[in-house]
């Protein structure tokens, strides 16, 4: 980490009628089609020029009427497969349904009729001309996140094996509307490469409104993410209601009934959200009001948001945390942090800390460290939150080289940076057998005020020079260990807080989303050029 860190506009279609034709229903339009997805500030439907969807105006079928080929859908993330056909591909229509195979699918059944103007109809026996079927079944079993989408005979059917699948196949239809009106006719067979495709953002040193967290979670579900990491700890501040130990708390702060709706919200769009409260390092809030836990030298000089791991009361505190927490945070991620313990960082930790080095030798034998006692506090925080049933995970520079003690093999290694003091490469991590998310500075790191040397990243380079096998500046690791790498995370710290106001904060992070989650859903070479895919951007909004 950083030194740091449905609204439905709807133009109602005067008339309309059916034709068959070859088998298949063609609608014959008296008036404009109906436009969909949030509107513009003017009023008028988001991706509109003129206030009315970019609909292609519909045609009247002859007798001898012969469809050209479809073309690929144009969504962000690109689908992966498309299977062209001929036919008149599917348009929203006032009165058509929604309709699901599962109960289990209702949340995402209701969803996609409000978004498109339709009517939610359940698990409806019949079937109806124009109806979108969505199904449990189908996709690649191997991935759950997978899914089909089929564009035949008027109607649409998405499957997949799970709902998450199944949630997807709602975004690509979703945008295909909001893109070019109508979903073309043929088959999408579709599936993300990682399974791991986050946005973290750090509340702790900027406070973001409850409002403007549900707005990213709407622009990350659309774009298919499943993973919004909070740092809500750090030197700063604390961010969220704590009943466990309230004197840490700052005053501006996220309730707990907020947070309930942001995960709640995020739930319904298959986001896990992860926390993070970091430790032992940037402890900050909790020390200012617990200052006899501080990390003092030799020479008594206070270690800034450094917290005494030698001191029993250190631990029961940050446990409570994490305890509570849990309860909060009902997904299955944690992220300890372990990053930055200043006491690592001087010439002689053991010779600086005497109070730490005791500790090391007490607890692992004459010839503990004080690296020994910090990966110690690491895989104790990691039991911790292994009794929620939550995967650790922790920032790469909280894993430490030589060490007697090594950190448990389940504890994930978020990698940053290879600047921190005895950096190590990628591949020490990956060759021990370790699994790693793509957090990349050089590429994925949004530093508000640009500090130190780190500048905004574009979504132009993220889109042209980055996969998730680049994790350590532009140089990929070898492909074998693709599979060790679960996925990335663009994250946003916020160093300089007042740099960038929260919204001027969303519109610097639009394209870098886009470029990211393009990359993580294929990590091959785009087949849209930059231009392109901006262009597309904005029509999808």
């Amino acid at each position: 980490m950083s030194q740091h860190r449905r609204r439905r506009a709807r133009a109602l279609k005067p008339r309309h009628r059916r034709a068959l034709v070859g088998g298949a229903f063609a609608v014959v339009g008296l008036g404009v089609g109906l436009g969909v997805w949030a509107s513009g500030g003017d009023g008028s439907p988001a991706g509109s020029a003129h206030g009315r969807p970019e609909v292609p105006p519909p045609t009247s079928p002859g007798p001898t009427r012969s469809y050209p080929m479809s073309q690929a859908p144009r969504t962000i993330p690109a689908v992966r497969s498309h299977t062209a056909a001929r036919g008149p591909g599917w348009r929203p229509a006032r009165g058509e349904r929604v309709v699901v195979s599962d109960a289990s699918l209702a949340d995402e059944g209701r969803l996609t009729a409000q978004e498109l103007g339709l009517t939610y109809a359940g698990q409806a026996k019949d079937t109806r001309a124009g109806d979108v079927r969505l199904a449990l079944g189908g996709g690649r079993r191997e991935n759950p996140e997978s899914y089909t989408m089929t564009v035949r005979d008027g109607g649409v059917t998405i499957s997949g094996p799970t709902d998450a699948g199944v949630f997807y196949g709602t975004r690509t239809l979703k945008q295909e509307v909001r893109g070019g009106g109508a979903a073309p006719e043929g088959v999408v067979d579709d599936e993300p490469a990682k399974p791991r495709r986050g946005f973290m953002l750090d509340i702790a040193r900027k406070p973001f409104t409850a409002g403007w967290i549900e707005d990213r979670i709407r622009e990350l579900g659309d774009l298919k993410y499943n993973e919004l990491g909070l740092h809500f700890s750090d030197d700063q501040a604390f961010r969220i209601q704590s009943d466990s130990h309230p004197e840490i708390v700052s005053p501006d702060h996220l309730g707990k009934a907020e947070v309930k709706r942001i995960v709640d919200l995020a739930a319904g769009r298959h986001i896990t959200v992860v926390p993070e409260i970091d430790s032992p390092g940037h402890l900050g809030a909790v020390i200012a009001a617990h200052p006899d836990l501080q990390l003092r030298n030799a020479q008594s000089v206070a270690t800034r948001g450094a917290i005494d791991i030698s001191e029993p009361r250190s631990a029961e505190i940050v446990d409570d945390l994490l305890d509570e927490f849990a309860g909060v945070f009902p997904g299955g991620y944690w992220h300890l942090g372990g990053d930055e313990y200043q006491a690592l960082t001087v010439r002689s930790p053991e010779t600086s800390y005497p109070q730490l080095a005791a500790a090391a030798r007490k607890a692992y034998g004459s010839g503990g460290t004080v690296a020994d006692l910090t990966t110690g506090w690491l895989n104790d925080r990691a039991a911790t939150v292994r009794e929620h049933d939550r995967a650790p995970r922790a920032w790469n520079d909280g894993f430490y080289r030589d060490t007697s003690v090594r950190p448990a093999e389940d504890i994930e290694v978020a990698y940053w940076t290879g600047k921190e003091f005895g950096a190590r490469l990628p591949d020490v991590y990956l060759s021990a057998g370790r699994k790693v998310i793509n957090y990349n500075d050089e590429f994925l790191y949004y530093v508000l005020g640009q500090p130190q040397t780190f500048v905004y990243p574009t979504g132009q380079r993220i889109y042209e020079q980055w996969t998730p096998r680049v994790l350590r500046g532009t140089e990929a690791v070898p492909a074998r260990y693709d599979a060790q790498i679960l996925g990335g995370t663009f994250a946003v710290w916020c160093d300089l807080a007042n740099s960038q106001t929260q919204d001027q904060v969303a519109a610097g992070i639009r394209m870098p989303l886009r470029a990211t989650v393009q990359k993580l859903w294929d990590p091959g070479k785009p087949a849209l050029s930059w231009a392109d895919f901006k262009t597309l951007a904005g029509r999808l909004g």
